[in-house]
């Protein structure tokens, strides 16, 4: 069987801007690469065009990726094009390169080459080691997750112990944080182990100071090539810039390809800056900018050009449609009563499409928050449509709605042993394995539920003080729920619960990125149980969700939120809660200002740049929050769109301006929503005794309702009438909340 022969057309495959980047060999240039304009290819066939034309050996290319799927694509790009593998390449993520330096010179920094890196787990397990061996500090108020979440800032921005300042100090466990990070290097280089912060932060310290080393690499690296140079954080950015200043002038050959306009990972540490700043780093560089889109219609790419130009913080380029079949439908800009109507909108949409013969997996939903995907999920459920949740676990999956959701069985049932055994020790109550053992021996011994088993105990000395008296309190606490639930409802119940019981705080106090957006969904699962009557009906519905079969069918819709869209593409994108405060994401706002509205701005880019062919962005003017309707503002992103590219459909100025049967809020020490179930057609499941009361409404007739409108009845149940409103569908609200329409 013959080799494949070298491929001597790639150049030609190429528009006149690629093939500039592809061709400027010599200096420092950044590639400025809009969404969708070709840069995997710019870069792969770059760096073939340097093997092919001789320019470089395989081991003299330095290649960069940030992700393992982009590295053996490039390397199949290349071997593709050269018609054979290319054997000896640089050829990787920052950590997979830093990994292969670090194993050449392991001993300058105490290390040998064999050395352990170790995973999340393993980390966590040492950091908890030091911090217990440090003494006096609280795990509570002081959680080991905070301390690694400093401790990798430190090392995303390239600081050792030695190289903290005050100014870069933090006030962790009381200032103790720099001597702790101190300790767990030490310990780290006692077991000939590393984490993954270590693998560029103490290569980047043996290039900062052997410079015998540094100047190895300059003569064995004849070019750099870098992806999504936007995204690289401090200590990457200390690395590559260390590599490529070449004291010989014709080695410094670095080349950037990234889009400044699609820089949205600031909270991981990424600096846009380091794009900014690049013709600074390397003066003389040269940028070619990539502006052929062959993605999207030309009124999508209008649309988020119109609105990225408001960046300041932005190098500049407009995209230009590549395709042929470019001209397409305009934006659809859709203007909602409420959130509910919202995902109505959407599954609809979809399902019309589908019966058209569009393919489910061509379909995206793409949400700011994680929160909002629970909405969503509920009504493709309902249409039959299959869904998955991409770079996330559906809403119910969740850990921590897992949690809570134990909490509410137990709290609904206490002879529910295995949601007892889940939250029992959640959060930590000193109730270790020995604790545990206890609980089943007394059950078993009994033949009694662990819950009951658990009550007894907690009244003798079978336990330690302190688990006893957390058992004593937990089993009290359930008593005490149980009768606000009785009282006032499932909802205030489910919320004061998470509170009292310790599990809200314990996100609170978990200093780690996820642990927001775990509030966030606890928030949103109390919103979720205000929809129905009792917590039985809930706890069965979450049941019968959970039950969805996985492999009924291929094709699904994608649901995703906008960072986790990124570099994906789909025929149709819906982009759900465009409003002030949800999306520009008023706590980025207010922990940013304008930097992080900035920021927003490019992730709205980034989810209008992902559709082909048709893009929906959608407001609400009503959005019920953790159980509380609220009025919403459409987002100012609207309003930067070019008004020829869109199409708005529905009331853009439509407002609530009638709340005055919202329910009043309770709120918790943790900041939980919930609705104090008084009579309101915002809860209409109240199940408190009242009076009877003769209506004469029937079946059929047409109605008005102050804040769904006018409907036709389709059932009475008693005081409860399911309506089809005319413009948010069907709902079920108490009696005395609608007139006749003919005495309206």
């Amino acid at each position: 069987m013959n080799a494949p022969a070298p491929q001597q057309d790639y150049l030609a495959r190429l528009n006149p801007e690629q093939r500039l980047a592809v061709e400027t060999l010599d200096g420092p240039l950044l590639v400025l690469a809009g969404a969708g304009t070709g840069k995997t290819s710019v870069l792969t066939t770059r760096f073939a065009h340097l093997l092919m034309t001789g320019r470089a050996r395989p081991w003299q290319v330095l290649a960069v990726t940030f992700t393992n799927k982009a590295a053996r694509e490039m390397r199949e790009r290349v071997a593709t094009i050269l018609g054979q593998p290319a054997e000896g390449l640089w050829l990787g993520t920052f950590h997979a390169l830093c990994a292969r330096m670090l194993r050449r010179h392991a001993e300058i920094v105490g290390l040998k080459s064999n050395f352990t890196i170790l995973d999340t787990d393993d980390q966590m397990r040492l950091l908890k080691q030091i911090m217990e061996a440090a003494g006096g500090i609280d795990s509570k108020r002081w959680p080991a997750q905070g301390l690694m979440a400093v401790i990798q800032r430190w090392k995303d921005r390239g600081l050792t112990p030695a190289r903290i300042t005050p100014a870069e100090d933090s006030d962790y466990a009381n200032n103790r944080a720099r001597a702790l990070y101190d300790a767990y290097q030490r310990r780290l280089i006692e077991l000939n182990a590393a984490d993954f912060g270590d693998l560029l932060l103490h290569v980047t310290e043996i290039l900062r100071t052997r410079a015998d080393i540094l100047a190895d690499y300059h003569r064995t690296f004849r070019y750099i090539l870098v992806d999504e140079y936007q995204d690289t954080n401090l200590v990457q950015y200390l690395w590559l810039r260390l590599l490529a200043q070449n004291e010989d002038p014709t080695r410094r050959n670095i080349c950037c390809v990234g889009d400044d306009d699609q820089s949205i990972y600031s909270w991981r540490g990424a600096e846009i800056e380091n794009i900014l700043r690049f013709e600074k780093d390397f003066p003389g560089a040269r940028i070619v900018r990539l502006e052929s889109n062959y993605r999207s219609t030309k009124p999508i790419l209008a649309a988020a050009a119109g609105l990225i130009a408001r960046n300041e913080g932005r190098l500049g380029k407009t995209l230009r449609a590549g395709r042929q079949d470019a001209e397409g439908d305009k934006v659809r800009v859709v203007s909602l009563w409420d959130s509910e109507e919202e995902a109505r909108m959407v599954g609809e949409r979809i399902e019309q499409a589908q019966r058209k013969g569009h393919p489910l997996s061509e379909f995206a939903i793409l949400v700011r928050a994680g929160f909002q995907t629970r909405s969503f999920e509920e009504r493709l459920i309902t249409l039959g449509l299959p869904y998955r949740v991409v770079g996330g676990l559906k809403f119910y999956e969740r850990a921590e709605i897992r949690d809570a959701m134990a909490y509410l069985r137990f709290l609904h049932q206490p002879a529910d042993d295995l949601a007892f055994e889940r939250i029992v020790n959640t959060p930590k109550r000193g109730l270790g394995d020995s604790g545990m053992r206890a609980l089943h021996q007394a059950a078993r011994a009994e033949n009694i539920p662990l819950a009951l088993a658990a009550e007894r105990i907690a009244e003798t000395d079978t336990l330690k003080p302190k688990p006893r008296t957390a058992l004593r309190e937990l089993m009290r606490g359930f008593v005490r729920w149980r009768g606000i639930n009785e009282k006032e409802g499932h909802v205030v119940a489910a919320a004061t619960l998470l509170d009292e019981s310790g599990y809200t705080e314990m996100w609170k106090q978990d200093r780690s990125p996820e642990a927001p957006g775990r509030l966030e969904n606890l928030k949103e699962l109390l919103r979720a149980l205000g929809d129905y009557q009792t917590l039985a009906g809930f706890l069965d519905h979450v049941a019968l969700v959970m039950e969805t079969d996985e492999n009924a069918e291929a094709e699904r819709v994608q649901l995703m939120t906008l960072h986790a869209a990124k570099g994906l593409e789909f025929d149709t994108v819906f982009l759900p809660g465009w409003e002030e405060g949800l999306f520009p994401s008023q706590r980025s706002l207010d922990e940013g200002g304008d930097k992080s509205l900035e920021e927003e701005r490019r992730l709205a880019y980034v989810g209008i740049t992902r559709a082909r062919r048709t893009a929906t962005i959608s407001h609400a003017a009503n959005r019920r929050i953790y159980g509380n309707w609220t009025s919403s503002l459409p987002s100012r992103f609207l309003d930067e769109l070019p008004e020829d590219a869109i199409i708005r459909e529905g009331q853009s100025t439509i407002r609530a301006n009638r709340m005055a049967d919202t329910p009043s809020v309770f709120l918790g020490q943790s900041g939980l929503m919930a609705r104090r179930p008084r009579i309101t057609d915002a809860n209409p499941w109240d199940t408190r005794e009242r009076p009877p009361r003769e209506s004469s409404l029937t079946k059929g007739e047409r109605v008005f309702h102050q804040k769904f409108g006018y409907g036709t009845i389709t059932d009475i149940d008693e005081d409860r009438l399911d309506i089809t409103f005319d413009h948010t569908g069907p709902k079920r609200v108490l009696d005395r909340f609608v007139q006749k329409a003919s005495e309206v």
